[in-house]
């Protein structure tokens, strides 16, 4: 296996040239060493995912992602808690190879010292028996997974890395040419006079533009008709206050991805929640999709009647 270039994490590679996402990607290591935080990650890019799937049923599980199922891309969780079907894993990924599934394997570990630490900070025993010492539970572990440590597509030591890097480094790897970012962005224009939608996370309020209701030929129309687009788009301080808000997401957001928030919900009001509210979610929605965000917008209050 060839080492890889990055300093922080240490990690391995059978190939330089792996595909960007596999069918189905299989994690496994030692216990402590972040294998729920590497499933959360393959979530957060759109993955299927499965914790502690019976070994005998990932046979199954394959055939059904490669028989058109709406199950693209799959990470499962394979590890110790098996017991001794532990002993079957080999074999069952040697065989799904040679069927010519698109395969992964993420083999994660780190050093004693650091396992022993983290078992001590959640107070958990080691799974291979409350009354083992945790170091002859990590040797007995490192033992039987060896076999599946020789076959990995990529070896991660987790040693000195936190959530946020490991994060990163199986977004880096497998999300490769993806142009989406993991964020996901709701967009939801609503009217104050409804009330401000309770999931929103960040509240933007655009009543302070003219307001299309009071143009006759523009009040039983909504945000989604060029003649109100138009009409809302025509006012510099619209221009004005699209280009801030654009600068501030802009920055925000990468911190956002940078802790791990997958869902962010940004709340749009205006009065009534028809016409002003409903164009800029719509315009700020295309403009954040341009920055390679994934965009959701919903339009609570589009379909109440013009007051």
């Amino acid at each position: 296996m060839k080492r890889s270039e990055r300093p922080r994490p240490a990690a391995t590679h059978r190939s330089s040239s792996s595909k960007p996402s596999h069918e189905l990607v299989l994690i496994t290591g030692l216990s402590g060493s972040g294998k729920g935080s590497v499933l959360r990650a393959f979530e957060d890019l759109g993955y299927y995912c499965v914790d502690n799937l019976p070994i005998g049923l990932i046979p199954t599980f394959a055939d059904l992602s490669a028989a058109g199922s709406r199950i693209l891309r799959a990470a499962l969780v394979v590890d110790i808690r098996e017991g001794e079907a532990l002993s079957q894993l080999p074999g069952i990924y040697q065989s799904l190879h040679r069927r010519g599934l698109r395969l992964a394997l993420v083999f994660l570990e780190a050093t004693d010292e650091a396992l022993v630490r983290r078992f001590e900070e959640t107070r958990r025993p080691h799974p291979l028996g409350r009354n083992l010492p945790v170091r002859e539970g990590i040797r007995l572990e490192r033992n039987l997974l060896a076999p599946m440590r020789r076959l990995a597509d990529a070896v991660v030591d987790t040693t000195r890395m936190n959530v946020h890097e490991l994060r990163d480094f199986i977004q880096q790897r497998f999300a490769a040419g993806r142009r989406r970012r993991a964020l996901l962005v709701c967009l939801v224009s609503f009217g104050y006079r409804y009330g401000i939608p309770p999931e929103a996370n960040l509240l933007l309020d655009v009543r302070f533009l003219p307001n299309p209701n009071y143009i006759p030929e523009l009040k039983e129309k909504t945000g989604q008709d060029p003649a109100v687009r138009k009409f809302v788009d025509s006012y510099a301080d619209t221009e004005e206050f699209v280009r801030r808000t654009r600068e501030f997401l802009r920055y925000l957001l990468p911190h956002y991805v940078r802790e791990g928030k997958s869902y962010l919900t940004v709340g749009m009001g205006c009065t009534g929640g028809r016409h002003r509210s409903v164009a800029l979610a719509e315009r700020l929605g295309r403009l954040l999709e341009e920055e390679g965000y994934q965009v959701k917008i919903l339009h609570r209050d589009i379909a109440r009647p013009a007051a």
